[in-house]
């Protein structure tokens, strides 16, 4: 995605969804549920780095029925209530929005993607080009030159060939086509054994649903007769799946730009929500010419939502039992820690365990080797009694722990009699739901992504070729 002048039209709900059930049951100290909201933050702070749009709005559903429940009672009536943890967190992402920039709208009587629709109608109409941030495929009835639909998780683009390319008819035949086939998330019946392929061929022969209805008489078999016996009801899910392009809106296309962020709201929001990397990078921002006033703040707020720090300072080699034992308390204590192995493959099938890898603070960090071979090499624990004195702390399921394609590490253990318990979080898994079109989602390259730092890398310390260790 390139920044050009454009107007951005973003499926908060959409993204709302997609986050909740995508990320992690994070929650704060107090119990309140965060991971729906780190989601969407996360995608609306990867939109501004990518877009940095000037005309923009996050579009939300409003609480209540809509005008397609008067129309139909049944619509969307398979739907369960979102989820009681889902509900305590739309507040928070909405604040979150709204201090962030973006402008911010939820109509009631109308679904999110009838106001998508109609500033998309006014952008094009005044020649203003549309990008439309969606996963919804019933969007796909809104694209035409001015307009695209994007799966920024995918990083997917749909113009008008890539509709036809996806669905197999043109945006201005999605409707009908949503209308034939039926969608079972809206409860929106459609026509009984007609699938995707059944009316694609309908509409390439007759082009519409009026000529398929004017011809009704002419389709053969069981599926004619479904036809014949649901034309009332075909009619009506036309209806349902027409997107509303006339919803009156107290700001118009040009009138939706980009603000500059209230920070000190973020601050906040961040803080009483934990995410404690966000909090340091507005501090660091903030303070960025004031280290003494950094510091203070920190001392106050910071401390608030970063991990308490371990016992002493920096990295670690475990070479004694005591070092190991002393560790072992420390992350037996800690609210979660990160784990990894070294080993002597990338197939975990095949792999020797060489050494461990744990972390529980930011910057502090140790290693316990546990089968190195190379000259010069110092007295390491014995093999089978450092495992026999982490396994307790590795299977228990109350203390939780994040890895980096932490199956993998599993899959090791597990050669070894333990069965890691209580994994919490997984940062590839993360990065392939919110980083899906990114080229990459191993370490390196994830550490250089949002830390800005560079791995030291494998060969530098074990060489290569015939002389590597």
């Amino acid at each position: 995605m390139n920044n050009c002048k454009q107007l951005i039209l973003v499926d908060g709900s959409s993204f709302l969804f997609r986050a909740y059930y995508a990320m992690p049951d994070l929650a704060t100290k107090t119990g309140q549920f965060t991971g729906a909201v780190y989601g969407v933050t996360n995608m609306l702070r990867k939109l501004l780095k990518e877009c940095q749009p000037e005309y923009v709005a996050v579009v939300y559903d409003a609480k209540g029925k809509t005008f397609r429940h008067e129309m139909y009672t049944e619509y969307k009536a398979n739907r369960p209530s979102a989820p009681q943890d889902l509900v305590t967190q739309i507040n928070y992402v909405k604040q979150i929005t709204a201090a962030m920039g973006f402008p911010m709208l939820c109509v009631p009587g109308v679904e999110a993607d009838d106001v998508i629709g109609t500033l998309a109608t006014q952008a094009a109409s005044a020649g203003m080009d549309c990008m439309m941030v969606t996963s919804d495929k019933d969007m796909a009835q809104l694209v035409n030159k001015h307009t695209t639909m994007v799966d920024t998780m995918k990083d997917v683009t749909l113009d008008e060939q890539g509709v036809i390319d996806k669905f197999g008819v043109r945006p201005d035949q999605i409707i009908d086509y949503l209308a034939l086939v039926g969608d079972t998330s809206d409860n929106i019946p459609g026509v009984p054994k007609v699938g995707p392929k059944t009316a694609v061929k309908w509409l390439a022969e007759h082009d519409n649903i009026d000529n398929i209805v004017a011809n009704a008489e002419q389709f053969t078999g069981k599926v004619g007769e479904y036809l014949r016996e649901n034309l009332e009801q075909l009619a009506l899910s036309r209806e349902l799946t027409t997107i509303k392009l006339d919803v009156p809106l107290e700001q118009s296309h040009d009138e939706l730009r980009f603000a500059s962020p209230d920070t000190a709201t973020l601050l906040d929001l961040f803080k009483e929500l934990e995410f404690g990397s966000w909090t340091r990078e507005i501090l660091q921002a903030e303070y960025a010419s004031d280290d003494d006033a950094l510091n203070d703040y920190a001392d106050s707020a910071l401390t608030e939502t970063l991990p308490s720090t371990i016992d002493g300072s920096g990295y670690e080699t475990l070479l004694d039992e005591a070092a190991l034992d002393d560790w072992i308390e420390t992350l037996s204590n800690a609210k979660l820690f990160a784990v990894d192995t070294e080993t002597t493959s990338i197939d975990a099938q095949q792999a020797s365990l060489v050494g461990l890898s744990f972390c529980a603070a930011a910057g502090e960090a140790a290693y316990l080797p546990l089968k190195h071979s190379y000259a010069g090499v110092p007295q390491q624990l014995d093999f089978d009694t450092a495992l026999a004195k982490l396994k307790p702390l590795l299977e228990d399921p109350k203390i939780k722990k994040i890895g980096q394609n932490i199956k993998y590490d599993k899959i090791v253990l597990s050669h070894h009699g333990i069965k890691l318990n209580g994994i919490e979080f997984d940062t590839m898994l993360e990065s392939y739901v919110s980083e899906a079109g990114l080229t990459s989602q191993g370490m390196d390259t994830l550490s250089m992504r949002h830390l800005e730092h560079k791995p030291v890398a494998f060969k530098e310390i074990a060489g290569t070729g015939k002389k590597q260790l």
